[in-house]
Parts: C-alpha cells; structure tokens; sequence
C-alpha cells in the first residue's frame, strides 16, 4: 500500500485548522501546478472561454443582427441603464460567488425576475452569463491553489448529471415549489456552520455521499437558478471541509456544470430575450472572478465560516418569507 507524502507542517494555516476541528491543508492543494488534472481542466476552462468569446464577436459583427451593425449595437447597449445596472449585479453577485462559494446564481435570478423575465428564461440567462464568470472564477482559484483535487473531481459528473435533469424540468414545470423546501435545509445547514465557526468540533473525515449531494445541488441551481454553492458549499462546510478549498472546488466545478446545464436551456427553450441583462452580469462578473477568489485565499476560515453561515440564513429566511406571503 503506497503511503501519500502529505504537506502537514506545523503552518499557521494548519494550526488555525486543527484549533477549529478541520483538515489539514495537503501537498495537493498547496501545489496545484504539480497535478496534471487540474491542469487540463483549468486549460480546457481557458480554451472554452476564448472559444465563446470569438464566436460571440463573429455573431456581433458578421451575424444576421435585424439590419444594425455590431458598433451600433454596441452603442446602444452602453446607453442602457439596464445593462448599467447588470453590471453592478453582475460584479456584487460574483464577489459574494467568488469568495464564499455561493449566491451568485440567487442574486441574479432574483434580478431578472425582478425585471420582468420569466423563471425559465431568468435561470437560462444567468447559466449563461455564468459560464464566463464561473470560468474565469475557476481558473483564479486554481492558479491560487484553492481548488482540492479529489473533491472537484467527486463533485463534476453527478453534478453535471443533476443541472441537465434540472433544466429539462424548469423547462417543462414550474421549479419554484421546491422553494420552500431547500430554503428550510439551507437555513439548518446555516447555522450549523455559524455554530461550527466558534466551537471546537473534533476532526472529521473527508464528508461522505459527496455525490449525492452534486447531483441534487446541480439539479436543484438549473431548476430554481441558482442554488449549487449554498446547497454543496454549505453542506461541505457543515461536515468539516476546509473552506478555502471547498469554496475553491466547488467554484471550479461549478463552471463545467454551468456549461451542461446553459447548453441543456438553449437546446431545450432556445436562446433568451434578456442578451443585454447577461451582456451585464457578464461584464461586471469578469471583473470581479480574479479579485473574489484573492479575498477567497486571505480572508481566515473562521471569517469565511461566519461569512457564509450568515449569508445562507438570511438568504434562506427571507426565501421562506417570500414563499409563505
């Protein structure tokens, strides 16, 4: 039996960890460049989003564009104050994704909707605008060593599996009546991870039934449009994951569930009508991936346990709110 070489050195790092009960950081997580894996996938990452970004500009300035010329085009979506407010969403949406793992899908479904778009074509908007954001996002946190590589890989096929099962129910019921239901579990997982933030919890094991909960989070984020970092990020999380590199995997995962899950949307309910609305939130998340997952990497586990405790219970208790008035 071959015994790993584990980076367990008395860091200040570490000895945060053992005094809050979590795993050590290993030689795999501290050394991303080492392992071909994540390699591949962040190269894969960077192809897909250059790829996407030429046939975007071939579309705007060769494509059939109903008689207006892609610098006309342009112009008057800088002239939007729709797209402005996109932006700003877009930005707020991924700082909060980026550095705790989740919301981002939350805050901007809940935008669109607000504007006037419907759940399905509001969830395949943001999957789409997602798919720059959580690239760029996933590549961050690779190149900063957040992602852990046994746990990305655990995560990426069942939740791919679940965001297509989810897309094509969105596009054929109404998603929403799960609701009231992921709110109350999100809502438990919340404080649990508020509690775990200052007491001493005994070291527990990598967390069990890893996919599982990847394929519910990624059919519950197409379903309802959003949902896959407070589902998996805080369930990890409430478990003993360390949550740098919880938040760091499941981010990069995130992307190639995103992709399955925009491509499932268009296939199934065709192209949305709100392009200015994920034009925004693409251009205010590509700016915010880089600096979300640098806060991701300096900010202490207690600070990020208290963050993300706090923000899924008031995500959640407000979810409920709206679903009983």
């Amino acid at each position: 039996m071959k015994i790993r070489d584990l980076d367990l050195s008395p860091s200040p790092l570490n000895a945060e960890h053992l005094a809050l009960g979590l795993p050590p950081v290993e030689d795999f997580v501290s050394h991303p460049a080492d392992h071909p894996v994540l390699r591949a996938a962040m190269w894969f990452a960077v192809l897909t989003l250059c790829g996407l970004l030429l046939f975007l500009a071939w579309r705007l300035f060769f494509g059939d564009n109903g008689g207006s010329s892609g610098l006309q085009i342009i112009e008057r979506t800088l002239n939007s104050p729709t797209f402005w407010s996109a932006v700003a969403v877009g930005f707020f949406a991924q700082v909060i994704d980026g550095a705790l793992g989740m919301a981002y899908g939350i805050t901007a479904t809940t935008f669109l909707l607000s504007a006037g778009a419907s759940p399905a074509a509001a969830s395949a908007s943001v999957h789409i605008a997602e798919v720059f954001t959580t690239g760029l996002s996933g590549i961050s946190h690779v190149k900063l060593g957040n992602v852990n590589k046994g746990l990305f890989l655990r995560l990426l096929l069942p939740g791919i599996i679940g965001a297509v099962l989810g897309a094509v129910l969105i596009t054929q019921f109404d998603g929403k009546a799960l609701k009231p239901f992921i709110s109350a579990y999100l809502l438990l997982m919340g404080l649990y991870i508020l509690s775990k933030a200052y007491r001493h919890v005994h070291q527990r094991k990598q967390p069990r039934h890893v996919a599982k909960l990847a394929l519910f989070g990624g059919f519950v984020d197409a379903a309802g449009g959003g949902g896959w970092g407070p589902v998996v990020t805080s369930s990890l999380l409430s478990s003993g994951s360390d949550p740098r590199t919880t938040i760091g995997s499941v981010n990069f995962a995130e992307f190639f569930l995103t992709i399955s899950s925009a491509t499932s949307f268009i296939l199934l309910a065709g192209q949305p009508d709100t392009w200015k609305l994920v034009a925004g939130l693409v251009l205010g998340g590509l700016f915010a991936a880089p600096f979300a997952a640098l806060l991701c990497k300096k900010l202490s586990a207690r600070t990020l346990l208290t963050i993300v405790g706090c923000l899924i219970v008031l995500i959640s208790a407000y979810n409920i709110y709206q679903s009983l008035v």
